[in-house]
């Protein structure tokens, strides 16, 4: 059931997140130095602050998906909060756990090692930054496409309390509470945010008519803020949230229209997240360079079980549970300082995680659905998955050479070693005994949990290690104060790795064996103008980038064994090149204007695999695109702010467009095209204590999907095409003491 709201508003638009009036004024942590301003900086980046994120109504990275050019911030829908990101037409097609992000995630300065996981609601945030482009130097690994930084709030010195409820389409509740001030005056503070949304469900199953998508999620997020002395700082956060659901909406476009929302599975799966997290940052101001010492250790474990109906029909053709396990625990330690002409941030990096990744597949017709592998249906349920210790050491350092009064030189460089050990369990069969026993028998087992499975590890072990630098070089020249241009190379790489889904029939002569792959390195050459004009009412910002991709990391969806095979490799190497303009102009104090554009290409240079089927790589092959280039995104959006009776109005609207893209290597799955329309009506007093807003998001309805994994042949052919939620309208009551 859907509830219907009536949004009667003046609308607000969707300013562009470069330009947001107070986004122009604050300090971001791209440079890792805390003193920068985003327009100050030589390079391409988007940044959100808290009251632009409230004006959004921003739940998640995801609200954020078609607010910036050339960029794709979504999961794959097979499983909330695994993210499958692209910027500049880097990213990934992945729901395996083994899978390394291409665009890197870092909450409170710690990375976040898996893609499982790392898409949780985002509340009581201080700034989103979002870096497009290789940013291998101060950021590591797994950043080939860019960063995503992600700030929660701080304790404050003086006492406040803040709440929020919304009611939105489905229908979902949301509440979160803030709390915050000082503990010992001068010398601690802390912080306590809780955050609840129960929804009961968006989408209609057409299997009998039930209302389908319920989700519940918790979260709990505690800080504390401790001064002993005016040059050091302790920031102790440490956060714990759940969330627990329906399995994804899964449409398969041969029974029903891709523009529709409409599906029919007969296992609604489930969708969970469970993770907890610390992070210890101290900062020190020290006379040495009059710089910063800072050291954040950060301490995650996360647990995602997630199950679906992948034939997506009615009948029992092919279901599916997976279990991602991942802990680790990382620790940077940085100095950032001056010395004369020259800006010198350097630092130490370690990072380990241990990971457990457990596949399986359920073909067996006599199950019941969503309850797994029965006691009868042993060659008909298929498992497997693998298990990794992952760690990686840097060093790094990166000086900004004043030149001259105009001219600023920036040099960097990290070195880093990686090591990956590993085991793998083939996706297979119980009565394949071909690497021995599948699972060792124990309570739960048969018809158990998936995490009761206990999967023999027989493949051989494998031990890999790779070493990389990863420099940066970039030309700044500041004529004045309003104009930046600046021209850049850097390079960056994605680890490489073992495929954990590996699949096989059950004899030697069809077995697939495991298989590993090389790292990703991308060498990127960026050109870009910010200018700011008209006394600061105007601004336009452009970028222009090339990148060339060696060794590029793909994972293939074919139909085959086991119904559909992934398999991880490196296909090739390729160019992606592009542009990107933002521009914003303040027509009046209170009505703005905002628009961008991003334009994207990758073609492959030389292909190393097989991606149309004929046993042959020829020019068919070289011919296809590079899955989620989508060639053009742009948007148009307006701001409107007024006073009325003793407080103030503010109203927005935005248009935003993105391109279809392929999702499949092969070009036969694919993503929707997509024009997204929002809009927003809100009112508060002069004081502050409150505010009430109505806003719609995607108000065209339109019907996208996360993914698009052909399961089968034909015209159309069967596919797994899990839904995205269409129009959402909601109401917002906020209130701060």
């Amino acid at each position: 059931m859907r509830l219907n709201v009536l949004v009667a508003c003046a609308f607000v638009a969707s300013v562009s997140p470069a330009f947001a009036q107070e986004s122009d004024e604050i300090v971001v942590m791209a440079d890792k130095r805390g003193d920068t301003l985003a327009q100050d900086l030589p390079l391409a980046l988007n940044v959100f602050g808290a009251d632009d994120i409230a004006r959004r109504h921003v739940e998640d990275l995801q609200s954020l998906s078609y607010a910036m050019p050339n960029v794709q911030l979504e999961d794959i829908a097979t499983a909330r909060g695994i993210a499958n990101f692209t910027v500049r037409g880097v990213g990934v097609n992945s729901s395996i756990l083994a899978t390394d992000p291409a665009v890197g995630v870092f909450v409170d300065g710690v990375y976040q090692g898996v893609n499982a996981g790392s898409i949780t609601e985002g509340f009581d945030l201080q700034a989103i930054e979002v870096l497009r482009g290789p940013q291998g130097t101060l950021y590591g690994r797994n950043v080939t496409g860019g960063a995503v930084l992600v700030r929660s709030a701080a304790p404050t010195d003086v006492f406040e309390m803040r709440g929020r409820v919304a009611v939105e389409t489905g229908l979902n509740v949301i509440t979160e509470g803030v709390i915050s001030g000082p503990l010992a005056e001068g010398v601690l503070s802390g912080r306590l945010a809780l955050y609840h949304a129960n929804d009961e469900g968006w989408f209609e199953n057409d299997f009998d008519g039930s209302q389908f998508g319920e989700n519940e999620t918790s979260i709990y997020r505690g800080t504390l803020r401790f001064t002993p002395t005016r040059d050091l700082e302790f920031l102790l956060r440490a956060e714990q949230g759940f969330v627990d659901g329906d399995g994804p909406a899964g449409q398969n476009h041969a029974l029903f229209d891709r523009g529709s929302f409409d599906f029919a599975i007969n296992n609604s799966g489930y969708a969970a997240t469970d993770w907890e997290q610390a992070t210890l940052e101290t900062n020190w101001n020290v006379a040495f360079g009059d710089g910063v010492v800072t050291n954040i250790v950060g301490w995650r474990s996360v647990e995602v079980p997630w199950s679906a109906d992948i034939d997506s029909t009615p009948n029992f053709t092919f279901h599916t549970r997976v279990l991602n396990t991942q802990e680790q625990w990382s620790e940077e330690l940085r100095y950032a300082g001056t010395f004369g002409i020259a800006d010198v941030t350097a630092g130490l990096y370690y990072f380990e995680q241990d990971v457990l990744y457990i596949d399986e597949r359920n073909l067996s017709p006599a199950a019941v659905p969503g309850s797994g592998c029965g006691p009868f249906d042993a060659a008909l349920c298929r498992v497997g998955g693998g298990q990794g210790e992952f760690s990686t050491a840097a060093a790094f350092a990166n000086v900004d050479w004043r030149l001259s009064d105009t001219l600023t030189l920036s040099t960097g460089l990290r070195y880093t070693h990686e090591e990956k050990d590993a085991r793998i369990s083939r996706v297979r069969a119980a009565t394949d005994n071909l690497d021995g026993p599948l699972v060792v028998p124990g309570e739960g087992v048969v018809g158990g949990s998936i995490d009761d499975r206990t999967l023999n590890f027989s493949d051989a072990p494998y031990s890999l290690s790779w070493n990389d630098a990863s420099p940066r070089v970039a030309l700044q020249w500041r004529p004045n104060d309003t104009t930046n241009i600046y021209a850049s190379w850097s390079r960056a790489f994605r680890s490489g790795g073992v495929n954990f889904r590996v699949a096989s029939l059950g004899t030697a002569t069809v077995a697939q064996p495991p298989r590993t792959y090389d790292a990703e390195e991308v060498e990127a050459i960026e050109l870009g103008w910010k200018q700011d004009f008209a006394e600061g009412r105007g601004r336009v910002n452009l970028a222009l980038f090339h990148n060339t991709i060696d060794n590029m990391q793909r994972e293939t969806n074919v139909p085959g064994i086991s119904v559909v095979q992934q398999t991880t490799l490196n296909a090739g190497d390729a160019v992606i090149e592009g542009a990107e303009l933002e521009a914003r102009y303040a027509l009046t104090d209170g009505l703005t204007l905002a628009a961008y554009a991003g334009y994207t290409h990758g073609e492959y240079d030389r292909l190393f695999t097989d991606f149309t089927g004929d046993l042959i790589i020829d020019e068919r092959d070289l011919a296809l695109e590079i899955p989620r280039v989508a060639p053009w995104s742009y948007g148009v959006s307006v701001d409107y702010v007024t006073p009325l009776a003793g407080g103030e109005v503010s109203a927005r609207l935005a248009y935003n467009h993105r391109d279809a893209a392929f999702y499949s290597d092969n070009n036969v799955g694919r993503l929707a095209e997509a024009d997204m329309v929002e809009a927003s009506i809100a009112y508060g007093p002069a004081d502050g204590r409150w505010s009430l807003a109505a806003y719609g998001e995607n108000l065209l309805d339109e019907a996208t999907w996360g993914n698009d994994t052909i399961i089968g042949g034909g015209s159309p052919p069967p596919t797994f095409s899990p839904l995205n939620k269409g129009r959402v309208l909601g109401f917002e009551l906020r209130v701060r003491y």
